[in-house]
């Protein structure tokens, strides 16, 4: 899948399914319940992700490369056979394009009443039909990580989002949260137009407490250490399930999760426009209290990035270990905190010197530490710093030969920020952005990138506060 991302066609015919005729309503022993698992189905999400690959084959089979999608049984034979390799497709493709992709899978899925475990075993199968089957370049073991396990993260923070949004609606949801919910989540949208009553019930977000976030701003960099630019950006995020919330409970996978998108809107491409996606998620853990006013959880999480700010980029699918918690400082000053370490596989590389090697693959421990300090309803000072190394093997594509070497990235990036409300949920505030790489490698000079920005924003907060959590009796 090197030239179309295929799945952002679909995500266009997908989303307008709103506005469409409803189906016919269904025998109230067939109607999905949550809480029971009866009317769930296995069937039906098999035989949209087999329908899926099928059509999305067919479309390039025939508009984008005969050869590569023209698979047969020699070809699906021989991909059976042949051990896996690690796929050079572009970083975007890989990176983004499979996971999206993955995401439609597990959507299907999830929206059929299956839950996330259930629910992860289909994004493993549609990426293992499509390696084998819909495409005759052998499987890729990193496209397999990234379909099946980075599009599930995103499959379910997705999933979520839209059925918070259908949630917000009652009973019966309007239009507009149809239409949103299917941009979320298309698949979602899908299940709800063509089935009808069946998977028309909204699954249970069990009232978490959420900061959500969307920002408009202007860039200026600061520096830049080969190239000189400068954009606007829309940002988007929302923190799920916020700990110390009464009677909250974190029993299922992604009960608390933390999603960022930042887009450019002036980019000429859409894989350019995206500069940022950042997820992670409880798989599962525990709260835990130390005192009146500490909560905290604390497990495994599943991690999903994909960075390019501007002159590198950087993804990484992982499974982390760490924390989030709340502390009261004093009656009106919050701190909200993460720290995460993992283990993943990740890729990173250069996007400004196309003579070099595009990018490398390898195993990346990560870490994260992000903290927020809540002054009120008034403002709110936050710090992340995030840190990759992506260790594999390289190639120099400049004489044509395909010569492995080791390769080694560090990747750091952090940012500091103030946010001060003005009224109700509007707020401005001013960031502070910056992002090194370091590389060395045999057979490619060492390379030191760095992008420093400074972006000023109009921000919309979901309510008039910055999320702090309150479970102590009034004073």
């Amino acid at each position: 899948m090197r030239r179309v991302l295929a799945p952002l066609l679909i995500l266009g015919l997908l989303a307008p399914a709103p506005a469409l005729a409803p189906a016919p309503a269904v025998a109230e022993g067939q109607k999905l319940d949550w809480e029971t698992g009866e009317g769930k189905s296995y069937a039906i999400p098999a035989l949209e992700v087999g329908g899926f690959i099928f059509g999305m084959n067919q479309f390039n089979r025939h508009f984008v490369d005969s050869e590569e999608y023209g698979s047969d049984f020699h070809s699906i034979g021989r991909n059976l056979s042949n051990p896996l390799v690690i796929d050079r497709d572009p970083f975007s493709i890989n990176q983004l394009g499979h996971p999206y992709q993955g995401n439609i899978y597990f959507g299907f899925a999830r929206s059929a009443g299956l839950d996330f475990w259930r629910s992860l075993v289909y994004s493993l199968g549609g990426s293992l039909l499509w390696e084998t089957a819909g495409e005759t370049t052998p499987a890729a073991l990193n496209d397999h990580v990234n379909t099946a396990i980075g599009g599930a993260f995103i499959g379910e923070a997705a999933f979520r989002m839209a059925s918070l949004l259908l949630e917000g609606g009652g009973e019966r949801p309007g239009f507009w949260r149809e239409l949103g919910a299917a941009v979320l989540s298309p698949p979602t949208g899908f299940n709800r137009l063509v089935f009808g009553d069946r998977f028309d019930p909204v699954f249970p977000s069990r009232n978490p407490e959420i900061f959500l976030r969307l920002r408009l701003g202007v860039t200026l960099t600061n520096e830049v250490d080969n190239n000189d630019l400068s954009k606007g950006a829309v940002d988007y995020s929302i923190t799920y399930g916020l700990p110390g919330k009464p009677g909250y409970q974190y029993k299922r996978p992604f009960d608390y999760f933390h999603f960022e998108f930042t887009a450019v809107p002036t980019a000429r491409e859409i894989t350019d426009a995206i500069e940022n996606v950042s997820i992670r998620g409880l798989l599962g853990g525990r709260t835990y209290t130390l005192g009146d006013d500490f909560r905290g959880v604390w497990g495994v999480f599943g991690n999903y990035d994909y960075l390019a700010p501007q002159v590198f980029r950087v993804s990484a699918t992982a499974v982390s270990m760490g924390t989030v918690f709340q502390w009261w400082l004093t009656r009106h000053i919050a701190l909200q905190g993460t720290a995460l370490g993992g283990l993943g596989l990740g890729a990173a590389g250069t996007a400004g010197d196309r003579a070099e090697r595009d990018y490398h693959y390898g195993l990346t421990p990560l870490t994260l530490l992000a903290g927020r300090l809540i002054f009120g309803d008034r403002a709110m000072l936050e710090a992340t710093g995030r840190q990759y190394y992506v260790a594999g093997t390289s190639s120099n594509k400049e004489t044509g030969v395909d010569t492995r070497n080791f390769t080694q990235d560090v990747v750091l990036r952090g940012s500091a920020g103030l946010t001060v409300r003005l009224w109700g949920p509007h707020a401005i505030g001013i960031q502070y952005l910056v992002s090194s790489r370091n590389t060395g490698s045999h057979d490619l000079r060492d390379r030191h990138q760095l992008v420093q920005t400074v972006t000023i924003s109009y921000n919309f907060l979901g309510h008039t506060s910055f999320g702090a959590v309150e479970w102590r009796p009034d004073q």
